[in-house]
């Protein structure tokens, strides 16, 4: 039981901390832009990627880091997280998201309780969860051991710049983000599309990574080593 515990605390602080990255940057970035939202975006992304990195680093030992609930449940899927626990990590990470949006707001002397007015929707958008999110599964599951954090950091941070909606990629991100009227936020009404685009992009990046395993009875093909040797 206080095994769990730990990795429900380190699911929830992670989680939090992810929220405070993403959500403070952005509001430090808007402040110091001077308008340009590129600029903003930039230094936005760059602190995601930083702060990601070391947080996977950190919490990765304890819980996994998974600070996502569809990553939660492609490891339920794999057999990886036994189910009966899935609830517990989505609940962590549902809480704090909420309590890493706040704590944004206080270090930034913002009003704790806010709603975001920015309007992310349209097929575009949610073409775009889905792939930021089918992404990041397959590069988790694909990871070679001991590399995931780099590759999940340098992952996001690339899809910050080629996905249209920035790469949220996470449903707890985007109902924490609904609580936040920064540059990170988003609108309430926009939440439940970028949900159900994330949930559709896990099934896909999943059912590729099955795609790509060898078929039983068979042999995998050679890698591009063993090919440079023919």
């Amino acid at each position: 039981m206080a095994d769990w515990r730990n990795r429900w605390l380190a699911e929830m602080l992670g989680t939090a901390l992810l929220l405070a990255v993403v959500i403070g940057s952005g509001i430090m970035a808007e402040r110091l832009a001077g308008g340009n939202a590129g600029l903003a975006l930039l230094a936005n992304t760059a602190a995601t990627v930083c702060g990601l990195y070391v947080l996977i680093e950190v919490f990765g030992p304890v819980s996994g880091a998974h600070f996502n609930p569809v990553v939660s449940a492609v490891m339920a899927v794999r057999g990886e997280l036994p189910g009966g626990v899935l609830v517990l990590y989505i609940t962590a990470q549902l809480v704090g998201a909420v309590l890493g949006a706040w704590l944004a707001h206080a270090m930034f002397d913002m009003t704790l309780l806010q709603f975001s007015a920015k309007v992310r929707s349209g097929l575009g958008q949610w073409i775009a969860e889905a792939v930021a999110t089918a992404g990041l599964v397959l590069v988790i599951v694909r990871a070679p051991n001991g590399r995931a954090a780099s590759l999940v950091a340098a992952y996001i941070g690339a899809a910050y710049w080629f996905t249209a909606s920035t790469s949220f990629a996470n449903p707890a991100a985007a109902f924490g983000r609904m609580f936040s009227d920064s540059f990170a936020g988003i609108a309430p009404a926009s939440v439940p599309g970028f949900i159900v685009a994330e949930c559709v992009g896990a099934a896909i990046g999943l059912g590729v990574h099955v795609a790509l395993q060898p078929r039983k009875g068979g042999r995998a093909q050679p890698n591009i080593i063993e090919r440079s040797g023919d």
